[in-house]
């Protein structure tokens, strides 16, 4: 008969006896995880080779024992190295322009086997950073100063960011900002105006500005933010985000209710879809395995997403609720837009989709983020087993 640890501590304290605090983990959260990784490994090794596939491996190993250090250490500590986290964030991703640039952008700082990239890395110690932020401010999250105050603090990196170029991962920045002061319970009036605001700023970049011969985007990054909401009939290699969109979309279209199986994925197997790897890699899924493989895909992020929503709930404070919404926001952001944009609905920003594209740092931090999500469930527990003992 199988008896959770929480009814194990319960029977110990009336029985008078000594209790050891439960470490328990969610499972599904967990089987979530690998269940992507799963699918990634087979996704690239039929589509780019063993090298990539392997790496993946690796990548997720190291990620999976993060993930359980940072769940046995109590998240509430993480308050104490807010200011340190921030200028780190600010520091490593001002550091990569000191580096070589790679294909036009330099978001990644080169190491021994592996590409460090701090963009990636700043969206967890940005989550933290502003959750302790507004928790020290929480008699006064209702004022305009301290709402002003958190979008700024996000807003300012995400500028840095999308300098290197990458848009995709400022964006993530300012949605983390918008979650943390949502979960926090800023008023709605403020919320909307954040929303006004933010919708007026995307209508002067993309067209008010360029009317008036100011561009602050380059003109790729405004071809990829306009280009899905009416694509050319005809693409060339030469119109890269429209050609990447045609090519996804066939390859999506031709997978049909099972796939074309590794042999037969054409758009894969012949490169015609660029960044297969990666940013496309969805539209891999779609062709090799079909309905079937996408649904099993998109399955696995609901439940991935549903475990962080219900671990929301479960923080034993508001810092844990903070860091989940957080995390929260970034994943289904990422999936979102990622899904997206291969099926043409989204911009193409060049957003990884998690645990399922190829890369290191990306990999690395989704676990960071399973692990800070593991710690917040398992402190839940904790918190709850101590009530129970004050009861009896």
């Amino acid at each position: 008969m199988n008896v959770s640890p929480i009814k194990l501590t319960e029977q110990k304290v009336a029985q008078g006896g000594r209790v050891r605090t439960p470490l328990v983990f969610d499972p599904l959260l967990l089987l979530a995880a690998l269940g992507l990784i799963g699918c990634s490994y087979v996704t690239l090794n039929g589509a780019v080779g063993s090298y990539y596939s392997h790496r993946q491996a690796l990548y997720a190993g190291i990620g999976l024992v993060a993930a359980a250090l940072i769940s046995r250490f109590d998240y509430s500590r993480l308050r104490e190295y807010r200011y340190g986290l921030y200028a780190v964030l600010v520091g490593l991703n001002v550091a990569v322009f000191a580096t070589p640039a790679q294909l036009g952008a330099t978001r990644r700082i080169p190491l021994p086997f592996f590409q460090f990239q701090p963009s990636e890395f700043g969206k967890v110690m940005l989550i933290v950073a502003l959750a302790a932020f507004a928790v020290d401010r929480t008699r006064r999250l209702h004022e305009r100063r301290t709402t002003a105050q958190v979008m700024l603090l996000a807003i300012f990196p995400a500028l840095i960011v999308i300098a290197q170029p990458d848009l995709g991962t400022g964006l993530v920045y300012v949605l983390i900002a918008f979650a943390v002061l949502f979960f926090a319970g800023t008023s709605w009036k403020q919320i909307t105006a954040i929303i006004v605001l933010f919708v007026a700023a995307i209508v002067f970049v993309l067209a008010v500005a360029p009317g008036l011969g100011v561009h602050p985007l380059k003109t790729y990054q405004q071809e990829r933010l306009t280009t899905f909401v009416n694509p050319p009939k005809v693409c060339t290699p030469k119109d890269t985000t429209c050609y990447q969109l045609q090519q996804s979309l066939i390859a999506i279209g031709s997978g049909g209710k099972t796939g074309r199986g590794v042999g037969g994925a054409t758009q894969t197997k012949f490169h015609f879809l660029p960044e297969d790897q990666d940013d496309f890699i969805f539209s891999v899924v779609g062709e090799t395995y079909g309905f079937v493989g996408a649904a099993l895909v998109l399955s696995l992020y609901a439940l991935l997403i549903w475990r962080t929503l219900r671990i929301l709930t479960m923080a034993k404070n508001l810092f844990g609720t903070l860091i989940a919404g957080g995390i929260l926001a970034m994943l289904m952001f990422q999936v979102f837009v990622n899904v997206g944009m291969t099926i043409g609905i989204m911009p193409v920003t060049g957003v990884p989709l998690p645990l399922l594209s190829y890369g290191g740092s990306s990999v690395l931090v989704t676990f960071i983020a399973i692990g800070l999500l593991q710690s917040i469930y398992i402190q839940a527990r904790v918190s709850t087993a101590g009530k129970t003992r004050a009861l009896l």
